[in-house]
C-alpha cells in the first residue's frame, strides 16, 4: 500500500534550518510529483512547495521563496524540504503528499520555530 512517512522536525530557533525528509513506497515514485504543506494552529492547510517528476520543475508559496527548497532523491524513494532562514511563522505540522489514483498524505512533523 502507499505510504508517506516524513521525518526530520523539531524546535529550531529563528534563523535556523532544518530538513525534513518524506520516504514514500507502494508507487512508482519517480513517474510522480510530490509536494509538502504545512498547516500551523487555528489556520487551513497550505501548499508550501511542489516537484515534478524528474525535477523539471519546482514552486513555491510566496512565503517561502528563497529561503525553502524542495529536491527528490528518485534512487532513494525520498522527497526533501530543506528549510533556512526559519521564522516563528514556519511553525506548523509539515506534511509530504502526493495524488495518483488518490490522494496520499503522510502522517506530518511537526516544526517549531522558537527561542
Amino acid at each position: 500500500q502507499v505510504q508517506l512517512v516524513e521525518s526530520g522536525g523539531g524546535l529550531v530557533q529563528p534563523g535556523g534550518s532544518l530538513r525534513l525528509s518524506c520516504a514514500a513506497s507502494g508507487f512508482t515514485f519517480s513517474r510522480y510529483a510530490m509536494s509538502w504543506y504545512r498547516q500551523a494552529p487555528g489556520k487551513e492547510r497550505e501548499l508550501v512547495a511542489r516537484i515534478t517528476s524528474a525535477g523539471f520543475s519546482t514552486t513555491y508559496a510566496d512565503s517561502v521563496k528563497g529561503r525553502f527548497t524542495i529536491s527528490r532523491d528518485d534512487a532513494k524513494n525520498t522527497v526533501y524540504l530543506q528549510m533556512n532562514s526559519l521564522k516563528p511563522e514556519d511553525t506548523a505540522v509539515y506534511y509530504c503528499y502526493t495524488r495518483l489514483w488518490s490522494t496520499y498524505w503522510g502522517q506530518g512533523t511537526q516544526v517549531t520555530v522558537s527561542s
